[in-house]
């Protein structure tokens, strides 16, 4: 069971970990640290947000920001609860009543709402930081678009009950409601999602101590259905299940938790092409034989809520849900259906795979099989996704291994938690050397490793996609087989020139800024468009680095004058940004490789690296 001491404690390690130079703890900070947490739980697919900042205390409107699925019909809106941001006593972020953060959930909401009929684009600009978000909202394109909005609200509080003198920790969960719409005489119902990341979400994330929170579907409670389902296998740790899903329940559990459901499928979804179109005609043409030219779902789940009924049994509920195969067919289905499509005939056959008893390892080996060979509709390459892979596990040695010039460590948080747990490992005594030794600014996750490394060639706007796909990629860049003519060698002077991407992107970053202080709103474009702009000029083909990383290495920073180069790259690239993005949500957009094909070839940019102070500082750098 938690203990409040320990969410107090965790408390106080997140607000020293957001304070600036000046001590002074910034929303934009809360929700960059708050992002590790939500995308290793998968609540989000990627942490490059949209900032929209909007705060109107007499109508009680506030927006931190946004981000849009990449499918489009999923809205995730988050909100800084900053009522909590200050050290105060116990009682101060402990909080017992639903009411508490319904409060902050309806600053949110009636923002939407504003948004939704036009009444937020009459009370600001375009230029303002919501002006984009307004606009969407109240377009055509916005209503035909989106069917969900997520109000995720970030509160560094603890939820808990009081028993007498004790003070319990405790969830608190928050149905879901339908908000009715409408553009002239057409009408449709938005789903609307309330998430609440707070100290208890944090805990069990770190607690969980592996790459993901298990997702319960609670086909009872939230579709009001029980799943018939016939037993076909059984074991000690292993029981397996057929079942048959009407087509409307997987679109409505597709719309409800969208790419949570995918966190183990080897695939995301490919877009209505190829077998996908197939699919969706089958359906449109034939729906009552879907359900035999359809190799169906193949689903694992942990845990399971099984009843006894007069004709067999029927599952009420699964734990850590997980669509190991037939994502493509989950997601053409929704889609299929929000076209208008009628679905009401297909159905789809389930296998249930529950497995139980198990080590973690185990548990993610089997389910790791099962999705692999369950895949064989296409080519699947087998990259282990989560913090166990090989290569990720070789360089969590050299983290462990490798000292600095200066006598210090970085250390590589493999999974979310494991530099709170070496410190508490190291006892009260070695607490005090551990910090000085591997201090938390020398903290890098995988999720940053990967946008480092990664940010260090010629596709700025897929780094942007951020989340599992840029982590996917990097595993498949240095996953490479020794035969391969590129393979890649996880050693010291590998793990020595990743740290030294680290540094130049965490000093990008930090230029940039937050806030008030910073260049503008678009630093998570900026910096890795910055990073691309670097190499294009001085690594050309990047056959090899030529770029001197094993110099900020030693140095363990930038050196001055690079760091002045830095401030006029970046300078150059948030004006490059607006200026060629053909849409007002320029973060958005930055996701296009268009974007960076016109950035890149532009006659300011030709000109900027042209000049001959450029062209010494490149060269000065370069090996």
């Amino acid at each position: 069971m938690i203990d409040i001491k320990e969410l107090e404690s965790l408390r106080q390690d997140f607000l020293l970990a957001c304070q600036d130079e000046e001590k002074f703890i910034s929303q934009e900070q809360v929700l960059d640290s708050a992002a590790q947490y939500m995308l290793d739980s998968k609540i989000i697919d990627t942490e490059e947000f949209s900032s929209s900042y909007l705060l109107r205390e007499p109508e009680k409107l506030k927006i931190n920001a946004y981000l849009i699925n990449d499918s489009g019909e999923r809205l995730q809106v988050f909100i800084i609860d900053e009522s909590h941001l200050k050290a105060n006593g116990t009682d101060d972020y402990v909080c017992t009543q639903r009411v508490d953060y319904e409060v902050q959930f309806n600053r949110a909401l009636n923002a939407v709402k504003y948004a939704i009929d036009g009444t937020l684009s009459k009370m600001t600009q375009l230029s303002d930081p919501i002006g984009v978000l307004a606009n969407l909202l109240r377009s055509e394109d916005g209503f035909s678009q989106i069917d969900v909005v997520e109000i995720i609200l970030i509160s560094l509080t603890a939820t808990a009950s009081k028993r007498q003198a004790n003070v319990i920790p405790k969830d608190i969960y928050f149905g879901d409601e339908k908000l009715t719409v409408s553009r002239g005489e057409t009408k449709k119902d938005l789903l609307v999602v309330r998430t609440l990341v707070n100290l208890n979400f944090f805990h069990k994330v770190m607690a969980s101590n592996t790459s993901n929170v298990p997702l319960v579907i609670d086909f009872d409670k939230t579709f009001n259905r029980n799943i018939s389902v016939l037993k076909a296998a059984s074991s000690d740790n292993f029981h397996s299940y057929l079942c048959v899903f009407d087509a409307e329940l997987v679109a409505d559990i597709y719309k409800r938790y969208s790419s949570r459901l995918l966190d183990r499928n080897v695939r995301s979804f490919l877009g209505l092409q190829g077998k996908n179109k197939g699919m969706r005609e089958t359906m449109r043409l034939e729906p009552e034989r879907f359900i035999a030219y359809n190799n169906g779902l193949t689903i694992t789940a942990t845990d399971m809520d099984l009843k006894k009924t007069k004709s067999g049994f029927s599952i009420g509920s699964l734990t850590d849900f997980q669509i190991v195969n037939g994502g493509q067919t989950t997601a053409t289905i929704y889609f299929s259906r929000k076209d208008g499509i009628d679905v009401s005939k297909v159905s789809v056959m389930a296998k249930i795979n529950v497995v139980r008893d198990l080590k973690t390892k185990e548990v993610d080996t089997l389910i790791s099989n099962i999705s692999q060979f369950s895949n064989t509709q296409s080519l699947v390459t087998p990259i282990d996704l989560r913090s166990r892979n090989k290569e990720l596990v070789e360089l969590k040695k050299l983290s462990g291994s490798v000292v600095t010039p200066s006598a210090r460590k970085w250390f590589f948080e493999r999974s979310r938690g494991e530099y709170s747990t070496a410190m508490k490992l190291a006892g009260s005594k070695g607490a005090g050397r551990f910090k000085r030794d591997q201090p938390k600014e020398r903290l890098f996750t995988k999720d940053q490793l990967a946008k480092a490394y990664m940010s260090w060639g010629d596709e700025p706007w897929f780094v942007k996609l951020g989340g599992g796909k840029i982590f996917r990629k990097f595993l498949e860049k240095i996953s490479t087989s020794p035969e391969s003519e590129n393979s890649v060698k996880i050693n010291r002077d590998f793990y020595e020139i990743l740290v030294g991407k680290i540094i130049l992107v965490n000093t990008l970053t930090s230029i940039y800024g937050v806030g008030k202080k910073s260049m503008g709103q678009l630093r998570s474009a900026a910096v890795p468009y910055s990073m691309a702009l670097l190499y294009m000029h001085s690594d050309g083909s990047a056959q090899a680095d030529k770029f001197n990383f094993l110099r900020i290495w030693q140095e363990e920073k930038i050196p001055q004058d690079l760091h002045e180069f830095c401030i006029q790259v970046l300078i150059l690239a948030n004006s490059l940004l607006k200026q060629y993005s053909k849409s007002d949500d320029v973060p958005q957009y930055s996701k296009n490789i268009e974007l960076w094909l016109d950035i890149k070839k532009s006659p300011e940019v030709k000109k900027f690296f042209s000049e001959p102070a450029s062209q010494r500082l490149i060269n000065k750098y370069c090996c």
